[in-house]
């Protein structure tokens, strides 16, 4: 990623008064006031509307000319005239190159989402193997998000499954440990794993610190695509201990490599002889865009996952396909090779931005034939069955949303469903949850937690935990959109309760303003039976729908969903809890302190309770540092 102090910071933000609603001639007002000051060199723009929210953000060779396209009105599309009719000002970020500003624009997309932008629509991280190199014996691990650690990483897969199968194979092949630092430094005798031959037990001294290393290189190697190499090497040490009559080692090279031979013919797209590639192919229909990426990695299929652009209604595919690659390698590093399935017009713009964000030559190409040309044809395969089953899931999908709301007799079918659900232990840990879904699914990027903390809120008092949730965000919805513009108002709240918790939710509702939102309850009936649901409505009336009802099915799964988060989000809560100490509270303790204090009274509560004399006493602990901890426990002491 590009750092923000490689651009030119000659930035400033135009404006010119006019009516909120939309305008044409205002917004061409507010481009042409922006035009004067303009420098022909490259940069980004961003257009925003009257409240300051961002319409859209483009990136030019030449700022001036480009900006200047969008003021000749007759040749706009009815899509960019719009925006443009929207647009009160714009922020100007001048860059020395235009793939530096490619680079921002793919930056400033995934950090503002504007409404006019073609988006990369995807909450999930992509998962990667890391080696870690902090160790004698380095672990094999999972791993997702900022590659901070010290080790080699290898990726990325299109999913934890994939990691899995790759991470079980490596224990199975190479014998390497996947346990934490401090279960590796605990053990007195070799885990169930050295007992399956999953691992080699570098831990208890099985293996020697040089066999480990040669280990890792053999499953190096294997990330890398030689896993011919490492075949032959397993073959010739089984030929060598048969040889020696040594059968039980010979068992073990064996065993080996009929786990190599098993991953080999697990590969569902034979991608030898193609290196390391991202292949990308493109599919279009009514209006909608799905895009198919495998990722082949030394020859080896480390998965393919479908992607749905957002924002693409009469945008060209160049263009769309441009933006979700500079905004899928915003968060992944580039493959040396890209695949596509056509010609993109800014083929060497593009390549160039992304060489520079890997910081080494990436090339994207059009197979023409051989065996890049036969993987181009199977993503394209995947990528139009892909976008036909999506399309069909969104028709079940709408109807069943008609259906719901036919059922709580909403003006129309719900663009935006919130969930809600408390979770507590005898009102310990107490969190409020929220998750959101709409036609395209669940929006887990937009799912919310609560923890309650108002010192009104009884412990477990379910009632007032969700008042305390409820008027938390929708006041903040009416500080940040009061104008119900954002689309973060929703059109259904499903409340996980019976009778009092929606009565309860609704006078909330209204006590904060908020008349127009449907609210209902779910609740499990007497016999609390999956299937003999009960749906509450403000007003008292209950309804029941048939066992096989898709619409129940539906709500069944958002109430489930709210309450599995729910109960993550309190487990996580009640973990860190378990791990926190009075100790941590005290200014200046630091964890070498800390640990003197536990080593020296036993718990924090005898630490809490100690005299300052005993304090002063403790090994490592000054008489300043025992003042503080004692006057923390023992406010107005002096």
């Amino acid at each position: 990623m590009t750092p923000p102090d490689r651009f030119n910071e000659e930035q400033a933000t135009f404006a010119v008064r006019g009516s909120d609603a939309p305008d044409l001639e205002a917004g061409v007002a507010a481009i042409r006031n922006v035009l004067k000051t303009l420098p022909v060199r490259p940069g980004v723009y961003r257009m925003q509307d009257a409240r300051g929210e961002v319409l859209y953000v483009g990136k030019a060779r030449a700022l001036k000319n480009r900006v200047a396209n969008y003021t000749q009105v007759a040749r706009l599309p009815r899509r960019i005239s719009r925006m443009v009719a929207q647009t009160r000002s714009m922020t100007i970020v001048t860059t020395n190159t235009e793939a530096e500003a490619l680079l921002l624009e793919a930056q400033l997309i995934k950090r503002f989402r504007p409404p006019y932008n073609v988006l990369l629509r995807d909450d999930k991280s992509f998962p990667f193997i890391l080696l870690r190199a902090d160790h004698a014996f380095p672990r094999v691990q999972l791993h997702r998000g900022a590659r901070r650690a010290k080790g080699e990483y290898y990726g990325p897969f299109a999913g934890a499954g994939q990691v899995r199968l790759t991470l079980n194979a490596l224990q199975k092949l190479f014998l390497l440990r996947s346990c934490t630092d401090g279960f590796f430094n605990n053990r007195a005798r070799p885990c169930l794993l050295h007992q399956i031959k999953r691992c080699s037990a570098p831990c208890v001294g099985r293996i020697s610190e040089p066999d480990y290393a040669e280990l890792l290189d053999d499953a190096k190697a294997f990330l890398g695509g030689k896993s011919t190499q490492v075949q032959k090497k397993l073959g010739a040490a089984m030929a060598e201990a048969a040889e020696k009559q040594d059968y039980e080692l010979a068992a073990v090279y064996r065993d080996r490599l009929k786990a190599l031979t098993f991953i080999q013919g697990t590969q569902a797209i034979n991608a030898e002889g193609v290196g390391d590639a991202d292949i990308f192919a493109f599919a279009e229909k009514e209006g909608h865009v799905g895009i198919q990426a495998f990722f082949i990695r030394g020859g080896q299929n480390w998965g393919h996952r479908a992607f749905f652009p957002a924002h693409v209604s009469d945008v060209p595919a160049d263009e769309v396909l441009t933006g979700f690659l500079m905004q899928f390698y915003e968060d992944v590093p580039p493959s040396r090779l890209i695949l596509l399935d056509r010609d993109l017009a800014e083929r060497e713009l593009v390549e160039a931005a992304l060489s520079e964000r890997a910081g080494r030559k990436v090339s994207i190409e059009r197979p023409q034939r051989g065996d890049r040309r036969r993987l181009m044809e199977q993503a394209c395969r995947n990528a139009v069955e892909a976008l036909d089953r999506r399309l069909a899931e969104s028709t079940t999908q709408n109807r069943t949303l008609q259906q719901v709301a036919d059922l709580f007799e909403l003006p129309g079918p719900p663009n935006r469903i919130e969930v809600y659900d408390n979770s507590h232990i005898m009102g310990t840990n107490m969190v409020g949850a929220m998750i959101v879904a709409g036609p395209e699914g669940f929006r887990k990027g937009q799912y919310r937690k609560f923890n309650i903390k108002r010192p009104e809120t009884a412990p477990g008092d379910d009632f007032a935990m969700m008042r305390e949730v409820l008027e938390r965000r929708f006041h903040r919805l009416e500080t940040e959109d009061p104008d119900r513009t954002s689309g973060e108002w929703p059109d259904l709240l499903l409340i996980d309760g019976g009778k009092g918790q929606v009565s309860a939710v609704y006078k909330v509702m209204e006590e904060m303003g908020v008349h127009d939102i449907p609210v209902v309850g779910i609740s499990k009936g007497p016999d609390r039976n999956a299937g003999r649901e009960h749906f509450h409505m403000p007003d008292g009336r209950e309804s029941m729908l048939p066992m096989n009802s898709p619409v129940l099915f539906y709500l069944q799964r958002l109430r489930d969903e709210a309450h599995r988060f729910a109960i993550g989000t309190h487990r996580a809560k009640r973990a860190k809890a378990l791990v926190t100490s009075p100790l941590d509270e005290v200014p200046g303790i630091g964890p070498a302190r800390k640990k003197a204090l536990l080593m020296h009274f036993g718990t924090a509560k005898a630490v809490k309770g100690a005299a300052l004399e005993d304090l002063q006493k403790a090994p490592g602990v000054s008489a300043a540092t025992a003042r503080a901890v004692y006057d923390h426990f023992h406010p107005g002491a002096r």
